[in-house]
């Protein structure tokens, strides 16, 4: 059963590169009363996975200050396999409270109760 409090962004479509995506579904969500967004990892950039480029503080830091959570669903193991960096900020971001990276809904659901 979906929850209502999350947006979950379709798999399909445009990927998400910049700022000005995130807050569009910042947007989006609040539009849907939603305090969580539920992004596919494909719909991702591939600059969001490459911390020097800074996309992903960009776009985490968006979700920060308008005080939504951001959910990364999927599989982001070929990322952090290449990149100790990005494996130690998804470590640290998933004991966070803004920000995870989960396998699916279902962990993301069993995260939030």
């Amino acid at each position: 059963m979906p929850d209502d409090s999350v947006h979950l962004c379709p798999p399909d479509g445009p990927p998400l590169r910049d700022e000005r995506d995130a807050l569009d579904l910042i947007g989006e969500a609040w539009g849907h009363g939603a305090t969580w967004v539920a992004v596919p990892a494909e719909r991702l950039h591939e600059d969001f996975f490459s911390l020097r480029t800074g996309v992903a503080g960009e776009i985490a830091q968006k979700f920060v200050n308008y005080r939504m959570g951001l959910a990364i669903v999927g599989d982001v193991s070929r990322f952090t396999a290449a990149s100790e960096a990005l494996r130690a900020w998804v470590l640290e971001s998933n004991r966070g409270t803004h920000l995870w990276f989960v396998r699916d809904l279902d962990e993301l659901t069993a995260r939030r109760s």
